[in-house]
């Protein structure tokens, strides 16, 4: 007969819309997930078995054991191999990278967003919930974990996002159609809490919890207890459409934050304006008591902050199958149980090695020997002669008890079972095998890693969809201009100036762009420190990594280092600091920062290159090649001065005495200019054809000159008479 669904009852008290609504999705899930359920309990219980609690035997039998007072023994080797897996996630935790993907994004605003996140794990002891988390999906096939939204402190208005645990997975349900793998798709899920009642009446003082009677079950037990009461939270996904447009100035951008009306009207007529309808995905956050909302908000995000990791997942027939590690080594583990308490029973139905001696070779010793097994005496008297003096045979022991062979084999066969249906063998659990050899060994190791990487895989898939969702909320919760906390990955604590209301992804105070290196290093303290970041400009994208924490990485690069420079001692004059750097004892950065002072400038990196260097001696030698030549240069220019000074005197001369020879009655004040006039012109022209006449003029009165007591140069400048005709 069909389950009488409680949807039907609520639609016949006249429920609000949105519990009436809820309680149809809540009967899907129930629907969906009653299996899984059930025997997510029992893995769970026979992952934890142990002998007190006895999970790993079915009621029956060990009702029947226990009756018949047989041994019933739990061994329990599922939990180790669970172990492995679970410890081995705790050591090579995912850690969350951002992406840049559009040309509006910053990488540094990615490095900024990765420590914001970075804080958030920290300040959430992020790290239990991920471990609670898988050890769900390894043990039972499914765990949870929630981002939340509070305020930072009780004296404040700011809020800060947190990650939350899960304690319970039977207390959320999500969205049975879910299609992404990491339930990024969901539409609605429900967190159920168990409240006392009188913290629900302080929470709630206008709540009446008598009004609680609606029995939506999670687990069989009704919201309302006697002195609890179930809450539940309701999220449910909406959609607002909208418009996008190509804005003729502004680009794309959605119709609705155009601020003017008259434009927006324009804008939506205008069919030359290429547009398409989109749709803004958003959650409504419920909060619900039996058959009452009693709290009802906006959650910011576009995605369900409920985070699931799964173990195993498939379709088969329709139906989801669901399990974690525990399902496929049940039977190996209960073969191994049944096998050890066999074996133990038989041994335990054989009797105490005996003593086997005639009854005439103890008598009168009865005591002694009636107590030989359980007193430590240091002899045993026996008659060894009868009345007529023959001898008695000495008690001797019987041979004492054995196993079974069958049931040591089979236990041997159990084992060996566990270790196929898990893929994990002894190597992984520091046991020695048959394989000897270092490589051997590393390649059956892998081989286990391999057979259970898919729960690792599933982890960091989980981890990844946190980030989505912290990306998309940092910039709707870290709304105002603030100061935010930075954390690095080893650990190390910055701050940031955000500002959600600047125009650039990464501006100063004034307002100005600025183009913000990747790496923070190459930055002052007081550059770093004027840097302001709007985190809400671009789109971003998150992916993880996979390996080693970085604690753990520095041991291995210390242990690494620490080897390297045993055997090379010159590498430490060059390296050192790294050495003590990688350490974690107390001063070791103190060692550090005094031998870095000591590398030269080129091998850390901050001198010029090898290749710098050469071209910077190479100019050099240029330089000193160009002085030389310059001097060259000047001294023959100097040489060809003095030597064109001695042919011009000459020239001069010469020309004075053919003037004086020519006109002997010439004044040599007119002799003189003539001269110097022809040796211009000479020189000037190169040719004695093109020389110009001297321009008209008086020539001077020797008479009326001041007689001097050097006579001044000769002037190509000099303003002299024209030149006498022919015969004058």
């Amino acid at each position: 007969m069909a389950r009488k669904r409680k949807s039907d009852d609520a639609e016949a008290s006249g429920l609000d819309p949105i519990v009436k609504e809820a309680k149809d999705r809540f009967d899907r899930c129930q629907d969906a997930e009653e299996n899984f359920r059930k025997l997510f309990v029992e893995d769970m219980k026979f992952a934890n078995g142990d002998p007190d609690n006895n999970w790993q035997w079915p009621d029956r039998i060990r009702q029947s054991r226990d009756g018949d007072a047989r041994p019933c023994l739990t061994i329990n080797k599922v939990r180790q191999h669970n172990l492995q897996i679970i410890n081995d996630a705790k050591q090579n935790k995912p850690s969350i990278k951002t992406l840049p993907i559009d040309g509006q994004a910053d990488i540094q605003i990615a490095k900024i967003l990765d420590g914001i996140m970075r804080h958030v794990e920290y300040n959430s002891h992020a790290e239990i919930a991920y471990d609670t988390a898988t050890e769900f999906a390894v043990q039972g096939g499914l765990g949870y974990w929630r981002v939340i939204t509070d305020y930072a402190h009780d004296g404040s208005f700011e809020q800060e996002i947190f990650i939350r645990r899960v304690k319970d997975p039977l207390s959320v349900y999500l969205d049975p159609d879910i299609q992404s793998a990491d339930g990024a798709d969901a539409k609605f899920g429900f967190v159920f809490e168990d409240v006392p009642k009188d913290e629900y009446e302080a929470m709630y003082p206008e709540a009446d919890p008598a009004s609680v009677s609606f029995p939506m079950e999670a687990t069989g037990d009704p919201w309302l207890e006697k002195d609890h009461v179930r809450v539940c939270e309701y999220f449910r996904r909406a959609e607002e459409t909208d418009t996008l447009i190509n804005h003729p100035t502004r680009g794309p951008m959605k119709l609705s934050d155009v601020e003017d009306e008259k434009e927006r009207k324009a804008l939506q007529d205008d069919d030359s304006v290429k547009k398409r309808g989109v749709t803004e995905p958003h959650f409504e956050w419920f909060k619900i008591a039996g058959d009452k909302i009693i709290d009802r908000k906006e959650w910011p995000g576009r995605y369900l902050p409920i985070v699931r990791v799964v173990g195993e997942e498939i379709v088969i027939n329709g139906k989801v199958e669901r399990k974690g590690h525990t399902r496929n080594m049940k039977d190996g583990q209960r073969m191994y149980n049944y096998m050890t308490s066999a074996n133990v029973e038989y041994i335990a139905l054989q009797t105490k090695t005996p003593y086997v001696a005639p009854a005439e070779a103890i008598e009168g010793y009865e005591d002694e020997w009636a107590n030989a097994n359980k007193d430590n005496k240091a002899y045993l008297p026996f008659n060894s002669l009868d009345e007529n003096g023959n001898p008695i045979p000495r008690p001797q022991r019987e041979q004492p008890p054995v196993g079974a062979s069958a049931y040591l084999q089979a236990m041997q066969t159990a084992q060996q079972e566990l270790m196929m249906t898990s893929g994990q063998y002894q190597e992984q659990f520091g046991a020695p095998s048959n394989a000897d050899a270092g490589v051997a060994i590393a390649a059956r190791q892998r081989q286990g890693d391999k057979a259970t990487y898919h729960f690792i895989d599933n982890v960091a898939r989980a981890i990844r969809y946190t980030g989505r969702i912290m990306v998309d909320l940092i910039p709707k919760i870290y709304d105002t201009q603030r100061v935010v906390r930075i954390v690095g990955e080893d650990g190390s604590e910055d701050f940031a100036q955000i500002n959600p209301e600047q125009p650039h992804a990464v501006g100063d105070a004034q307002g100005n762009a600025q183009q913000a290196p990747a790496d923070n290093s190459k930055l002052s303290a007081a550059q770093a420190a004027q840097l302001i970041y709007n985190p809400g400009i671009g789109r971003y994208d998150v992916t993880v990594e996979v390996g080693p924490s970085y604690e753990t990485r520095r041991q291995e690069a210390f242990h690494a280092l620490t080897q390297i420079m045993s055997q090379d001692q010159d590498l430490m004059k060059v390296a050192g600091d790294l050495l003590f750097k990688a350490a974690d004892f107390p001063m070791a950065e103190e060692v550090a920062e005094r031998l870095h002072r000591t590398i030269p400038a080129a091998i850390l990196g901050e001198g010029p290159t090898p290749t710098e260097q050469d071209m910077e001696q190479k100019i050099q030698h240029m330089g000193q090649m160009i002085e030389y030549m310059s001097a060259m240069l000047q001294s023959k220019q100097q040489t060809e001065a003095r030597e064109d000074a001695h042919v011009n005197i000459d020239i001069y001369k010469a020309e004075t005495d053919r003037l004086k020879a020519i006109a002997p009655d010439m004044a040599p004040e007119l002799i003189a200019a003539i001269a110097a006039h022809l040796v211009t012109e000479t020189l000037r022209t190169g040719d004695p054809s093109q020389i110009q006449p001297m321009p008209s003029g008086t020539p001077p009165d020797p008479s009326q000159q001041q007689p001097q007591s050097q006579p001044n140069p000769p002037s190509a400048g000099f303003s002299l008479p024209a030149q006498p005709q022919q015969g004058a």
